[in-house]
């Protein structure tokens, strides 16, 4: 098979889907690779690196989409991609159809098999693709909301941590998955006192045995939340309905609960956000103020530390791009059920439950 690896083009993405040791097996196996040129730059991987394990460099993204009947990326494909798409191509890709209907339109209209690394689903609901940027986002999620505390960036001027003598801040985790698993670790290491919520009572019980002390753990319902709010400093959003629109859980109308300075990070941004007052933003303008509340909404946060994330991505999907370039995406969606979870649409069909029903046809 013939597999394009194009260049990242959205906003600050450093990422690249596939590094040399990937394209590397995926050449093992018979198959030819062909990457944009300076596509894994920004990630530590020059040209040369591709071209010693035998990758052809393709000087546009355009040679990479005609050439490639799969294509990986990282991102969803943005405006200027959606025209070299063709029917039958395998796009590979974190997609997030629920929050962007114009994407979801675009590649309905274009005919592609449009396979979403966030639905692969396996028997026991993990999701494998999702879980490594997840584990990146979270442990951000904290570095990033103790940075926008500092008074210099706007925020009310409080060390996560603390110092002897004075309180840690307060964190509060809205859900409990792998981001906000990861996220409560960060923030507890760092010595803040942190509030994991979530819906679900056996996740809280896990997260119970296994979290430090300066960890507590609550059932998430509005009452609980908005009870909490004056006392936070920095909020995880951190909720995730595979393939669907993330639930709002602060509206508007809740953040004066808070106190001017305080932070809010919405992890779920890529699926609509779960603060009712979030809207994307980009590592090149990560944060905007809302009655005096700093909201960071960037939708690819691990594009921030693409050498790590690159590695972690390529760990995770080549066995399943291996599947795929090997067996055809119709034989080993047959064959792999947690890949038959990932498509979403196949020649102009939503054929994803969740995104059919935010976009019906």
């Amino acid at each position: 098979m013939k597999i394009g690896i194009p260049k990242e083009i959205k906003n600050n993405e450093n990422r690249v889907s596939l590094t040399p040791g990937g394209a590397y097996a995926l050449l093992e196996q018979g198959h030819e690779v062909f990457v944009q040129a300076k596509a894994g730059y920004n990630s530590g991987f020059d040209d040369e690196a591709y071209i010693k394990v035998g990758a052809k460099i393709l000087p546009s993204a355009e040679d990479v989409f005609s050439v490639a009947e799969m294509i990986i990326k990282v991102k969803e494909p943005v405006k200027s991609e959606y025209n070299m798409i063709r029917p039958n191509q395998l796009v590979f890709a974190y997609f997030h159809f629920a929050a962007d209907e114009s994407l979801t339109k675009a590649m309905v209209q274009s005919g592609a098999i449009c396979l979403a690394y966030e639905t692969v689903e396996k028997d026991d609901g993990s999701l494998p693709l999702l879980i490594p940027m997840s584990e990146v986002a979270g442990r951000m999620s904290i570095q990033e909301g103790a940075k926008y505390l500092e008074k210099p960036q706007g925020g009310k001027g409080i060390l996560l941590g603390g110092v002897p003598g004075v309180k840690p801040a307060n964190v509060l985790v809205l859900g409990g998955g792998i981001v906000g698993k990861q996220a409560a670790f960060m923030a507890a290491g760092l010595g803040a006192r942190v509030t994991i919520m979530d819906v679900s009572l056996p996740r809280l019980r896990y997260l119970s045995e296994i979290m430090p002390a300066n960890v507590d753990t609550m059932i998430s319902n509005r009452y609980h939340i908005e009870q909490f709010l004056p006392e936070a400093d920095l909020v995880i959003g951190a909720v995730l309905i595979p393939g669907a629109k993330a639930p709002r859980l602060i509206t508007k109308n809740m953040l004066p609960l808070l106190s001017k300075g305080s932070v809010l990070v919405d992890v779920a941004i890529d699926q609509g956000g779960c603060f009712e007052t979030s809207r994307p933003t980009t590592h090149a303008n990560p944060v905007y103020e809302v009655d005096g509340i700093i909201h960071y909404c960037v939708a690819n946060i691990p594009g921030a530390v693409p050498m790590t994330s690159t590695a972690a991505l390529t760990n995770a999907t080549l066995p399943y791009a291996l599947s795929l370039a090997n067996l055809g995406w119709e034989k080993a969606s047959e064959k792999y059920p947690d890949l038959k979870a990932g498509l979403n649409i196949v020649r102009g069909e939503i054929v994803n439950k969740a995104v059919a029903e935010t976009f019906p046809q």
